[in-house]
């Protein structure tokens, strides 16, 4: 298979294995790309990418850039909070409006689950979903197996646990899509507050002591709690969570074998991993933040092929 099976970026539910390890063998030409001296390509120089947040966002936001940037493309940057969306106006025609500057390529973040599949009904440019809401985050999952795959060689057969806040996650959800379908076992751990009701019928198994959860897993992906979108209470104190479900120094080394920590960032260090272990050599969070730039460069280059033809 030479071409992606979609033509947008969604969610990783509407992939196939293929288009996945299809993703990753174009990324990890990218990535000699990026440690070259010149760390650009000519690509698609007659691409227009216009990238849409309307909602807050550092690491994604940047990632998406550079990644369109070393490939060449036109970049116009879009924010909700400085645009006539403030004055009410719709997806569709602040979308539409944009795209009436020839733009090609969409990629959009927007707190409404289901936002980009529904402007991909709607308008005619190629969509990437750069996070909707508590429901996908694509890239950051194809990033996430990717480091794993880079790590210990293969994803397929690893046991991978989520730790923290599944119910507010699309780090989460999109994960689970991704390593169930390259033939990992997941498992979620978290206070029983913090895990759908539904997340069984993902194929995954609940584990809620955290020391079981790591002694069973060769990779530990460790969420942040989502305080942001939680309009309730899910747990006495911050310092209780991070006494029960948090990963400290003394619990890594207390297993009898190394595991490798993951975190999809912003780290709240001291809640969910201390300090000594996001800076320890188990982690490989620095490599998630490198793998993006290259796996979203995969997803765009591999998109905008299908525009060309």
């Amino acid at each position: 298979m030479s071409e992606l099976s979609v033509n947008h970026l969604l969610g990783i539910k509407y992939l196939k294995e293929e288009d996945i390890q299809l993703i990753f063998e174009t990324a990890d030409q990218f990535k000699e790309v990026i440690n070259r001296p010149i760390k650009k390509v000519p690509s698609l120089r007659d691409i227009t990418i216009a990238n849409l947040f309307f909602e807050n966002s550092t690491r994604t936001k940047l990632s998406f850039e550079l990644a369109e940037k070393r490939l060449s493309a036109d970049v116009i940057n879009f924010s909700a909070s400085q645009s006539s969306v403030k004055k009410g106006e719709t997806l569709i025609d602040t979308v539409n409006n944009i795209l009436s500057m020839k733009v090609d390529m969409v990629v959009m973040r927007h707190p409404n689950p289901g936002a980009g599949v529904f402007l991909s009904k709607n308008v005619s440019a190629s969509i990437i979903n750069a996070g909707d809401g508590a429901h996908e985050h694509p890239t950051q999952a194809l990033l996430d197996s990717y480091s794993i795959r880079e790590k210990l060689g293969d994803v397929a057969g690893k046991n991978v646990v989520i730790v923290g806040d599944i119910l507010h996650s699309r780090v989460a959800l999109s994960n689970i899509f991704a390593l169930k379908l390259q033939g990992a076992n997941v498992k979620v751990c978290g206070p029983k507050t913090l895990l759908p009701t539904y997340i069984e019928s993902l194929g995954v198994k609940i584990e809620t002591d955290l020391q079981k959860a790591l002694e069973w897993c060769d990779v530990a992906n460790m969420l942040r709690v989502q305080n942001e979108r939680m309009d309730i209470s899910y747990f006495p104190s911050t310092r209780e969570y991070a006494q029960q479900y948090g990963v400290t120094k003394t619990l890594l080394d207390s297993l009898d074998k190394e595991i490798v920590i993951m975190h999809p960032g912003p780290i709240n260090r001291g809640v969910e991993i201390t300090s000594d272990v996001a800076d320890s050599k188990q982690s490989i969070i620095l490599n998630q933040v490198e793998n993006g730039v290259a796996v979203r460069m995969a997803v765009i280059y591999l998109l905008a092929s299908k525009i060309k033809q």
